[in-house]
């Protein structure tokens, strides 16, 4: 199944938390690898839209929430180079609205 492409991205998730450098969970220093930075978190929202569009979602759990989805795939980031990531996204059981909640480096992609 493919999420919607409309699927809401938060700027202040990409800026201020997957962007900036964090003690605990920091994404940063993975993201900088391709060149994604605060300055660039357009083409970091752009690309993952792409990846949702290629790629098909794997649902992973239920939550009180909503549904849990994984999509795996590559990211070129502005420098041209590639990341094997994992994303995390939810569908909101109240509204029904699908949100992009994490990334993670693809583990198995790299073995």
């Amino acid at each position: 199944m493919k999420l919607p492409r409309d699927s809401v991205i938060s700027e202040r998730k990409l800026k201020e938390y997957l962007l900036s450098p964090r003690v605990e969970d920091d994404k940063s220093g993975l993201l900088a690898i391709a060149g994604y930075t605060s300055s660039h978190w357009h083409e970091l929202e752009a690309d993952l839209r792409n990846l949702i569009g290629e790629k098909d979602a794997d649902l992973t759990r239920s939550t009180v929430y909503g549904d849990m989805y994984e999509v795996k795939g590559s990211l070129v980031g502005p420098n041209g180079k590639t990341l094997q990531v994992t994303t995390v996204w939810i569908r909101l059981k109240v509204n029904g609205e699908n949100r992009f909640v994490t990334l993670v480096p693809d583990k198995e992609a790299a073995k």
